[in-house]
């Protein structure tokens, strides 16, 4: 009987000492973001500009600048710069600080940011401005149910758009000229 209590003590002792070794690799790996601090530079809908870095909103996926939607009644609207101009007005108050440690593609920094308790990133999407993926599922479904920007009629998904005009994989003329700016910058 006194073996098989050690056993399970044992084993319960061992059990606590992996979840902490998560609980601290978890905490480690949490404070690995990088922290970036505005002021910002708004490129698009789901993108920013700070000194010579360039940040990409996590979880979400906001139209294209030059993206038309449809209205509730089949009108066109910019949804693009409307994305790029709240995304504008969340990041204006100077309070706003992003957080991230993984890179696209692209070698833009991956963020979440928030402005105080205000998740820059959910907002979009609460506001119907950008489609969620990964994150933000519950802000997408309470747009879609009271019908915010996007969700009010018609309209392609930014990643279909891309692919149709053949944009999805190409760096394009914006980032190709951002990207010459940062080696001309940085020879002087």
């Amino acid at each position: 009987m006194a073996r098989t209590f050690r056993v399970f003590r044992d084993g319960a002792f061992l059990v606590a000492f992996f979840i902490l070794l998560v609980l601290i690799a978890a905490k480690l790996d949490e404070a690995a973001d990088s922290v970036v601090h505005g002021p910002f530079h708004v490129i698009d809908g789901d993108t920013l500009a700070v000194g010579g870095e360039r940040l990409r909103l996590q979880g979400m996926d906001a139209p294209e600048l030059d993206q038309t939607c449809e209205d509730g009644r089949g009108k066109p609207w910019a949804c693009g710069e409307e994305a790029r101009r709240l995304l504008m007005r969340l990041v204006a108050d100077g309070k706003t600080e992003c957080l991230g440690r993984e890179r696209d593609k692209y070698r833009r920094l991956l963020v979440r940011c928030h402005s105080g308790t205000t998740s820059i990133n959910g907002t979009l999407v609460r506001q119907g401005l950008a489609v969620a993926s990964g994150r933000y599922a519950q802000e997408q479904v309470a747009a879609r149910r009271e019908r915010q920007g996007l969700w009010a009629g018609r309209f392609e998904s930014p990643r279909d758009w891309r692919a149709s005009r053949g944009t999805m994989d190409d760096v394009g003329l914006a980032e190709a000229f951002w990207d010459w700016m940062k080696r001309v910058t940085a020879w002087q």
